[in-house]
């Protein structure tokens, strides 16, 4: 594995290292060692799979508070997402900037989500698969989440969703 980081701190896009032979590939996509070597959080404690049978699926954005704070490495199965982490750490230099990644089924690369982010991601297939290992359990008195067009964070998604929940729709602004 190899990690790259994008312009959000802690956050990084993990591409896998095919070893062919031929079979196909072998590959390795979690190992506590490398990344606890990259000063990356290794407990995982929950794995979670979101399937959404449309394109313009749109999921997020969100994430749960202390004392429940989790991370999360997202990792696209099935299809192709476009996948969004917003900095809601009040002391980050990069406070209420965002970072996207296009994830694929083919590529298999995954995108780490530190605590402190919002996270959320646009389906660009039907059918496509989302798994996420996340590093605390869920708990749904900690779980928080701010809306996909909040104008406090300008994202600019590839497209407007098709499909998005009442909830997600709803989230206030952000204060």
């Amino acid at each position: 594995m190899t990690f790259h980081e994008v312009n959000l701190p802690g956050v990084r896009e993990i591409r896998v290292e095919r070893k062919p032979d031929e079979r196909g590939f072998f590959t390795r996509c979690w190992c506590q060692e490398e990344f606890e070597r990259n000063s990356l959080t290794a407990r995982i404690a929950q794995c979670s799979i979101s399937f959404n049978v449309r394109k313009g699926t749109l999921r997020g954005l969100h994430y749960q508070t202390p004392p429940h704070a989790e991370t999360k490495i997202v990792r696209c199965t099935s299809g192709s997402i476009y996948d969004v982490v917003v900095d809601l750490r009040p002391d980050s230099p990069t406070f209420k900037d965002w970072t996207a990644v296009v994830l694929t089924a083919e590529k298999r690369n995954m995108l780490y989500v530190p605590e402190g982010c919002g996270h959320g991601f646009l389906t660009l297939e039907d059918n496509t698969e989302v798994f996420y290992q996340m590093s605390e359990f869920y708990n749904p008195q900690s779980a928080r989440g701010v809306r996909w067009n909040d104008p406090a964070f300008q994202i600019a998604w590839l497209s407007a969703p098709e499909v998005i929940s009442e909830r997600d729709r709803t989230y206030p602004d952000f204060e």
